[in-house]
């Protein structure tokens, strides 16, 4: 008999600093960008503080999959943060 954890068990969340977001468009373009890495599952960013939180499948993406995402859209960023 085959034991399959929940499909949650897996899934994270970073919190990533991007200080290159200073107007409205840039959390559109960095959403664009995430979205489309497979294993991403949300993404919300706070313009105001310059972060976006991804919740992502740890499984199938990694946190340096995610960041060069982003720089590759033309916004580098680091990690605040990750909770399993």
């Amino acid at each position: 008999m085959l034991l399959v954890g929940p499909s949650w068990a897996t899934q994270k969340s970073a919190v990533l600093s991007v200080p290159g977001m200073t107007c409205p468009t840039c959390p559109i373009t960095v959403k664009k960008a995430l979205t489309r890495v497979d294993g991403v599952i949300d993404v919300k960013s706070n313009l105001t503080k310059r972060e976006t939180t991804v919740v992502f499948d740890g499984a199938r993406v990694t946190v340096d999959a995610l960041t060069s995402a982003i720089k590759n859209a033309g916004f580098p960023s680091t990690l605040v943060s990750v909770n399993p």
